[in-house]
């Protein structure tokens, strides 16, 4: 991997020099200034890892040079010199945001442990922002619940394939927990202590993608005002989860191709090779091999990526695990919201057994999370609570019998209808299972002239 780019700026040649020399010979690509001036137009129009400038200098000082690259990028560590410290000149340049302070003459080892600790910061910053990110934006239980046999299985291969550096992608509808399984796997394998990234390929356009993946240099694009560094290097001896990856556009791929293939990227805007010690882990909730029929998938990406296959199943080829899947989830969100649910009865549960679950394990932990907030004092969730998806049930069932030629306004009528007969009349409760609000409910029954609006309030109209 090369190593960081440097300014030097120093009035003094021969301090320059020597400095200049001490970060060349420990692999550093070097520039050097001989002025604050200079310092800054060069700060200004080009990228740097780091900046190392003397305090005194005239007309343009070190701490000119330090605000002027805060303001260009703040991302960019300064260290500061100078040969007449004192405490209060000191506190005044951390202040001003050095991320250190050298005093002259030094040795080159302590400017060498001075510029290392720099960059590890700057690294664990970007680490760390990141990981604050994901731990907000994740939801999943700690370890993957299922006793069934497809289960076992499944913990048996996870278990295999862990500490090896295989590629793997995991296969399987939205909703099943691709995403535990890839950190699973992750925290089974000897990068465990090392970081794990994520980026949703589904989420992103291919000129963001490209960028969140590989980074950018400043200047690199229009709002490109600092340099940026992307997932693969964050991962750098960890795991990078490329999640929903049959989504990326097919123009993005060959990079991702050579990325995979060489071990090395370039970022955005930039020439330098970056080499990466990457564990790549890999999710798809369509059949990639009709992407690459299709012509949206590369079939030399697919064989890169396909190396060790996981097929998560979906809940319906696992029912018995739902009970234990319904206890964790009521434990979990009971005690996040602060209720005393203790149990679902066996009629609810008999339910949840004959459901398909379409959306999955989401869907089971979405519609428990929404019977537990709106429970109150109870401490037995029974049938009741979950008519929403009993009704929902209902309609997929009646929708998937629907005749070609029926208009969508027909169906949205129908099932309004159905909805207020299903709930005897309540508006509230039928605008709560449909997931609109009442205003919007009495909207449409005006509309099929079920009810009209008078003296601001709505009465059915007489037959």
């Amino acid at each position: 991997m090369p190593k960081a780019k440097i300014l030097v700026i120093d009035d003094e040649p021969l301090m320059r020099e020597f400095i200049e020399e001490a970060m060349s010979r420990a692999g550093y690509r070097v520039v050097s200034s001989g002025s604050g001036a200079e310092g800054v137009e060069l700060i200004r129009t080009q990228s740097f890892d780091l900046i190392i400038t003397d305090m005194k200098m005239e007309p343009v000082d070190g701490l000119e040079v330090l605000r002027e690259s805060i303001k260009v990028s703040s991302e960019t560590p300064v260290i500061m010199m100078t040969a007449y410290a004192t405490i209060d000149t000191a506190i005044e340049t951390l202040k001003a945001g050095a991320v250190d302070y050298l005093i002259k003459p030094f040795t080159p080892e302590a400017i060498e442990i001075a510029v290392k600790r720099a960059l590890d910061k700057v690294k664990i910053n970007a680490e760390n922002k990141y990981l604050r990110s994901e731990l907000n934006a994740y939801l999943g239980p700690p370890e993957i619940i299922g006793k069934s046999k497809v289960m076992q299985e499944l913990h048996e291969k996870i278990s295999r394939i862990a500490d090896s550096r295989s590629t793997v992608l995991i296969r399987g509808e939205t909703g099943v927990g691709k995403e535990l399984v890839a950190r699973t796997i992750h925290l089974l394998s000897p990068r465990r202590e090392k970081t794990f990234i994520k980026v949703n390929c589904a989420a992103l356009s291919s000129g963001i993608l490209e960028s969140e993946l590989f980074g950018h240099e400043r200047g690199a694009f229009t709002g490109a005002y600092e340099k940026k560094i992307g997932r693969f290097e964050l991962a750098n001896g960890g795991s990078l989860l490329l999640d929903e990856i049959s989504e990326i556009h097919i123009d993005l791929q060959p990079k991702l191709l050579r990325a995979l293939q060489e071990r090395e990227i370039e970022r955005v805007g930039g020439t330098e090779t970056i080499s990466v010690d990457v564990r790549i882990i890999a999710t798809s909730n369509r059949n990639l091999e009709e992407a690459i029929a299709k012509h949206s998938f590369r079939e030399d990406l697919f064989y890169r990526l396909n190396v060790i296959t996981i097929y998560v199943p979906p809940l319906r080829e696992r029912k018995e695990d739902i009970p234990e899947l319904a206890n964790y989830f009521l434990k979990r969100f009971s005690r996040e919201n602060g209720r005393n649910v203790e149990s679902i009865t066996k009629k609810a549960m008999e339910y949840f057994m004959n459901y398909d679950w379409p959306g999955n394990v989401r869907e089971l932990q979405n519609i428990i999370e929404r019977a537990v907030v709106l429970a109150g004092d109870k401490k037995v969730l029974c049938i009741e609570d979950f008519e929403f998806l009993k009704m929902k049930n209902h309609f997929d069932s009646n929708l998937s019998h629907i005749q070609p030629g029926v208009t969508l306004a027909d169906i949205e009528k129908n099932l309004i209808l159905k909805t207020l007969e299903h709930c005897g009349g309540n508006k509230t409760k039928s605008a709560e299972v449909l997931g609109i609000s009442v205003r919007t409910l009495r909207n449409k029954l005006h509309e099929y002239g079920i009810i009209k609006p008078q003296k601001n309030r709505m009465e059915r109209i007489p037959k």
